[in-house]
């Protein structure tokens, strides 16, 4: 019972992230700000009632994908592998080193594991449920395939057995992962304008980048940086001139593109 205990725990504590979090950005941005903020919308138009439900759906699977893995590696595995509960053990230098590389090595498995998805034998089965959303919203972010969602999660794992890591920073991490995630798919632009273009800026990840990628199925593969887009050639180049009209009020007409036309690329794949 200890076991299940942990696991409902688990469950809880990621499914209270994901509706705080993606419930609160809904409102604020979909309700209470959308018509301020709509010049910031990146696809002019809102995605559809059944899209939201679609997405809660498939969130919670997720959920209880996540909070399973959770409870093998942390309770089951964690005296074999290199989780740590006292920052003295290695010290706070080394501690804050840990996050920087828990960002890159999540970047770096998502980029590749995501371009690997895209590959058409794969995209069908694992990734298209992700892809409904062409238009996503705050509630897309934990929207994935039960397949997908096992592949997400695996970057516990691969943090788990590879640099010794703080138990509570790895928490503090995916809570930023789901913040993060959020923003991605929010549909709405937040970072200022030129951003994309600034010697920091143009590493980032933003929501404009991923929401191409939503709506055009290929390029913007990262997750919190753009390093691996730029690298591999892969960002997309529509992106600079999108941030550009999204950022600065340019983008008033509405968006036309068909949801059936990118629904019928997707299955093409």
């Amino acid at each position: 019972m200890e076991s299940f205990d942990f696991w409902v725990r688990e469950a809880y504590s990621i499914v209270k992230d994901y509706f705080v979090f993606a419930g609160s950005a809904f409102i604020l941005f979909y309700f209470l700000l959308k018509k301020p903020m709509w010049f910031r919308k990146v696809q002019k138009r809102l995605p559809k009632t059944n899209d939201y439900f679609r997405d809660v759906i498939y969130s919670l699977i997720t959920v209880t994908i996540f909070a399973t893995v959770g409870l093998l590696v942390i309770f089951y595995w964690k005296p074999y592998t290199n989780i740590y509960d006292n920052i003295s053990d290695y010290g706070w230098p080394y501690y804050v080193f840990t996050w920087v590389w828990m960002f890159f090595l999540h970047d770096t498995y998502f980029y590749w594991m995501h371009r690997l998805m895209h590959q058409p034998r794969l995209f069908k089965w694992v990734h298209l449920v992700h892809h409904k959303s062409t238009n996503p919203s705050p509630w897309t972010a934990y929207a994935f395939h039960p397949l997908e969602a096992i592949v997400e999660v695996g970057i516990l794992p691969l943090i788990a057995f590879t640099l010794p890591v703080h138990h509570p920073a790895i928490g503090s991490f995916f809570l930023f992962q789901i913040i993060y995630n959020v923003y991605g798919h929010l549909g709405f632009e937040l970072y200022p304008k030129g951003f994309n273009k600034h010697w920091l800026g143009k590493w980032i990840n933003t929501s404009v980048a991923h929401n191409l990628h939503h709506k055009g199925f290929t390029g913007n593969y990262g997750l919190y940086f753009l390093f691996w887009d730029r690298l591999m050639g892969t960002l997309r180049p529509d992106y600079d001139q999108t941030y550009h009209e999204t950022t600065s009020g340019l983008r008033k007409v509405s968006d036309l593109s068909s949801d059936k036309q990118t629904y019928a690329h997707s299955t093409s794949h």
